[in-house]
């Protein structure tokens, strides 16, 4: 069975890594490279405006990263990455990338992966499940900052500036300094991934950063509310009531 044309995009921060993967795909006439990105910035919107194929996608980039990128794309492509470190195999994986290459490789390892890719697309398996095992609660790493996309933009938002977090169905509003943002996240995923020390799940459906608490109110008998310095009332649950006793020593 033929393939048709393969288009790809190369992004990686690092000059001799374009090229090394451009040399490598001379042996390849079925893969056209209709893109070459140095940052997470430029790929997102290279991936989602050309809509390629096969991304070559390096990890470790300044500011965005390979996996923080393939968060917030709305085009799914296959994904082979190339790196230097070997601390993500595991979870490029988890997420069904094509394959791992560990910096340097050679033109059979490349090759290898290239053949991998060919298989994906002609049995049209839907790279749409990388994106969303990327998301899932699965992954078991620590996050570090928040990266959200709205009106076309990359945001991030650091933890001192979220005030709370509320549960919207299948996403997630972050109240922020910076404004509201929903997230293709769970709040067990948030309960787990931010520092237990800032914050606070006080709700079933609202998480609080510690630092932004202005008092804790009863409103009746047995009901509290939780005031924060931006004069945001959030309803508090019974555990949620014993955990802030537990940290303002009330």
């Amino acid at each position: 069975m033929s393939l048709k044309m393969i288009k790809a995009i190369i992004i990686d921060d690092e000059k001799l890594g374009r090229e090394l993967i451009r040399k490598f795909l001379e042996k390849h006439s079925e893969i056209k490279i209709i893109a070459e990105c140095a940052n997470g910035f430029e790929g997102v919107k290279a991936v989602n405006e050309l809509k390629p194929d096969l991304v070559f996608l390096d990890i470790q980039m300044p500011k965005l990263t390979g996996f923080e990128m393939l968060e917030i794309l709305d085009h799914f492509p296959q994904i082979v990455f190339s790196t230097a470190y070997d601390e993500f195999a595991i979870k490029a994986f988890e997420v069904n990338a094509v394959d791992y290459l560990l910096k340097p490789y050679s033109q059979d390892r490349f090759d290898e992966a290239v053949e991998k890719v060919k298989i994906r697309l002609n049995t049209n398996f839907s790279s749409k499940q990388l994106i969303e095992n990327l998301r899932d609660d699965s992954i078991d790493s620590r996050i570090n900052k928040i990266t959200v996309s709205k009106n076309n933009e990359i945001v991030f938002i650091d933890f001192n500036e979220i005030f709370y977090l509320e549960a919207q169905d299948d996403y997630v509003q972050i109240y922020s300094s910076k404004g509201k943002f929903l997230k293709k996240r769970t709040m067990k995923f948030f309960e787990e991934n931010l520092p237990q020390n800032e914050f606070v799940r006080i709700h079933r459906s609202y998480i609080a950063r510690i630092e932004k608490i202005k008092k804790l109110e009863k409103y009746d008998k047995d009901n509290y509310h939780l005031l924060l310095i931006d004069n945001s009332k959030l309803p508090v649950s019974r555990s949620g009531y014993n955990l802030l006793r537990s940290i303002l020593n009330i």
